[in-house]
């Protein structure tokens, strides 16, 4: 099994088996509708009819020729949607709350983030950081290794991920980087490798941490909820048409890590098809990565067999179809999850990414490969 240790980039793609995967990191997360609408033409031009949705909510494209790169390079750039180069492209690792309002601050203090960290030493190529501004925290479920928040009566709070306790602050950005070079001098990286939570657990205390952060919200599911829409989609895979389409109903559209896209002042759609609205419909609680043959760490492929079980899911539960041990389409724990494996499929009631001792202990079931 190969880790790779990186994201890909616009800048700097990644290869696989059905050719390059390169990401888009909108600024804060976001797209303006024209850059939507551009951004569709452009895959439709190159003939990448499909966006991916990640968990640190950027756009992925996958099946990229070597030939096609720069073009697509070309017409990011033409769009505002590529960094000047790759050093400030993989320093901008920042999630931001797709929830926040005009004028509560968020905007400008991603913004500043964004433009500091630049300036900081080199910090591991997937050393995050989250903008979690709001009353209360949204995104305690995705990776991030330095959180801003709130706490109960409303302050910014700079917290480590691991901690239970943050430090309160009123100038935010110097804070976030101050606890990022503490990261750093205290040996959290050592040959550019490492993640705040380990660090932590193996004995680092952050400085200044006392304060607890507020309780968090409750999942944001699809639908309609304040603010605007949550548009989820299965896979979190999006067809080149609906992002046009949605940008011809909405203003902007903010990117999450939940495989959905928020769009805020929307409060209806006309039909899409492959959308999803209903926090009920078993597909929003299905996971599975592009699978074999697409992937050359995957044993077999995935996403049939995963939307063949939905139906038969149990209310609440969840169920993650990985195609290697790495579990890359949900690190979190899922009440049904099956790895393949060399002789078929490996069943367990946790996670993926369990090590080989502990999946022989669970019980196993054999679907075999398709």
């Amino acid at each position: 099994m190969n880790v790779k240790g990186w994201c890909p980039g616009a800048w700097r793609p990644m290869m696989a088996e059905d050719g390059l995967i390169l990401r888009i990191r909108p600024p804060e997360g976001r797209l303006s509708s024209a850059q939507a609408q551009g951004l569709a033409a452009l895959a439709r031009v190159q003939g990448l009819g499909r966006f991916s949705l990640t968990t640190r909510a950027n756009l992925q494209m996958r099946g990229v020729a070597l030939a096609q790169h720069e073009a697509l390079l070309d017409g990011l750039h033409a769009l505002g949607l590529l960094d000047a180069d790759a050093g400030r492209e993989q320093a901008r690792n920042i999630v931001v709350t797709p929830f926040w309002r005009r004028g509560d601050g968020t905007l400008a203090l991603a913004q500043a983030l964004a433009a500091a960290l630049p300036n900081l030493p080199p910090l591991p190529e997937k050393f995050g950081f989250a903008v979690d501004s709001g009353a209360r925290p949204v995104l305690g479920d995705v990776s991030a290794d330095i959180r801003l928040e709130r706490d109960a009566a409303g302050r910014l709070l700079v917290r480590a991920d691991g901690a239970a306790a943050g430090e309160v602050v009123t100038e935010a950005v110097p804070a976030l980087l101050r606890l990022a070079r503490w990261f750093l001098e205290s040996d959290g990286a050592p040959g550019r490798r490492g993640r705040m939570r380990r660090h932590l657990a193996a004995g680092h205390v952050p400085p200044e941490a006392d304060t607890v952060p507020a309780e968090a919200a409750a999942p944001a599911v699809p639908g309609r909820c304040e603010g605007g829409m949550l548009v989820g989609f299965a896979f979190g895979e999006m067809e080149a048409e609906c992002l046009a389409a949605l940008a011809a109903v909405a203003q902007e559209i903010r990117l999450t890590p939940w495989r959905a896209v928020f769009l805020p002042g929307v409060d209806t759609l006309p039909e899409m098809p492959g959308v999803i609205l209903n926090p009920d419909d078993p597909m929003w609680r299905v996971y599975a990565c592009t699978g074999a043959p697409h992937c050359a760490q995957a044993f077999a492929p995935t996403r049939h067999l995963a939307a063949a079980l939905a139906g038969y899911l149990p209310a609440g539960a969840r169920l993650h179809v990985s195609g290697c041990g790495k579990g890359c389409a949900h690190p979190a724990p899922a009440e049904f999850t099956l790895i393949a494996g060399e002789s078929g499929f490996t069943f367990n009631d946790g996670r993926a990414g369990l090590d080989p001792a502990a999946l022989c202990s669970c019980p196993v079931l054999i679907f075999g490969s398709e």
